[in-house]
């Protein structure tokens, strides 16, 4: 036998054989998905990510116009990768989050901000699997969860997770909308894994849910109106135009998730699921409101909601408040309209003027403190108090 084609079958052999074993790791350590994809394999990233910045639709998420270059070419982020494992974990919850948006006096957390930082989880378990896979593939990895610009969503498309759906989440025909990615980057070569093909067909159900029309389009998104950015990612104040449409959820959004009918076929969870915390799946406004940055921390210990700080979290209360018609609630915006923080300040502005009858939020804008913050200043004009 030439020994080129001895050689062929011997690599051949190991790529079986490191393929098995990663995805055999993947299993051991609560994956429920793991596909392999090449470097070059989404070549239609860059410039799909190039037209989402160019027209202004990632908003203030200027580390994505700073690291498009790195994000649309892995081989940009790191030129000796050769293969690319994508991890899939299901987190999908054990009833529809929607049903909280009815209750007015409750708050809404996205299902993924219910537990630990999803980070921190699907890492620790991603450097298990890639000190264990280095040490029998003799290889260089990296691992990436999110942070890292790594457009995950298109890899996992590529190497057969799913699909990006309509509303440009990856959707799996076993798993629904609900899946949390990690990816391993390799310089061994792997055994590549086909693509998963559309199967959103004319379904609309995702564009249709959006409470802000933040989808211009099928496959498009702009972040700009996305109550998960406006709430997370956004800094000051939220614009007026949304705060009515932003109803009862105080971090993220999971409308268009939901809505999804795939989510009817996708199987159970697996043990090692995040189970969410009983007290983060229907918090009262009215609690929520008296977190100061202590208890704030406290609460949201290890959760991804304390990313966001104190300030910006209670302004995203004081909207749910405001939306809420509960005037039990009055004297908590009261008391937060002398906040120290400008941003938490102006929403107790607009949660008032809202849940204070037109005499009763005069008087008290009659006996208002000195303001000299702008954006307050703005929130008053913007209540009909010069």
């Amino acid at each position: 036998m030439p020994e080129t084609k001895t050689v062929d079958i011997r690599e051949r052999k190991r790529r079986d054989n490191l393929t098995t074993f990663v995805k055999a790791e993947s299993v051991a350590f609560g994956f429920d998905l793991c596909r392999i994809t090449g470097p070059n394999s989404i070549p239609e990233a860059k410039e799909r990510l190039g037209q989402f910045i160019d027209a202004g639709r990632h908003g203030s998420m200027e580390w994505m116009a700073e690291t498009r270059e790195r994000r649309g070419d892995p081989r940009v982020l790191w030129s000796d990768v050769r293969s690319i494992v994508v991890f899939g974990l299901n987190y999908g919850p054990d009833e529809d989050p929607r049903d909280v948006l009815g209750k007015k006096d409750k708050a809404a957390i996205s299902v993924y901000a219910r537990n630990r930082d999803y980070h921190d989880v699907i890492k620790g378990r991603l450097k298990e699997i890639a000190t264990r896979f280095a040490a029998r593939a003799g290889a260089d990895v990296k691992v990436f969860v999110d942070t890292a610009p790594v457009m995950e969503k298109p890899l996992a498309a590529a190497a057969g997770l799913g699909w990006q759906g309509k509303h440009t989440n990856l959707l799996s025909r076993e798993h629904g909308s609900w899946l949390f990615l990690g990816s391993m980057f390799t310089t061994a070569k792997l055994n590549i894994d086909r693509p998963e093909t559309d199967h959103c067909g004319s379904c609309r159900a995702c564009l249709d849910a959006c409470p802000t029309a933040a989808f211009p389009a099928p496959y498009q998104m702009d972040a700009r109106r996305c109550i998960s950015y406006l709430s997370i990612e956004h800094k000051g104040a939220i614009d007026p135009e949304f705060r009515p449409l932003i109803g009862n959820r105080i971090y993220g959004c999971d409308d268009c998730l939901a809505a999804c009918p795939w989510n009817k076929f996708a199987s159970e969870a697996s043990e090692m699921k995040l189970k969410a915390r009983e007290d983060l799946k229907e918090p009262s406004i009215a609690f929520l409101l008296t977190l100061d940055d202590p208890t704030f921390r406290t609460f949201f210990s290890g959760s991804p909601v304390k990313r966001i700080g104190r300030d910006r979290f209670i302004r995203n209360v004081l909207i749910a408040a405001g939306n809420s018609g509960e005037r039990s609630l009055i004297e908590q915006c009261r008391l937060l309209a002398f906040d120290a923080s400008p941003v938490v300040r102006g929403m107790a502005v607009w949660a008032l003027s809202r849940l204070m009858e037109a005499g009763e939020f005069g008087a008290f804008a009659a006996q208002r403190e000195n303001e000299s913050n702008e954006d307050v200043l703005n929130e008053w004009r913007l209540a009909g108090v010069s």
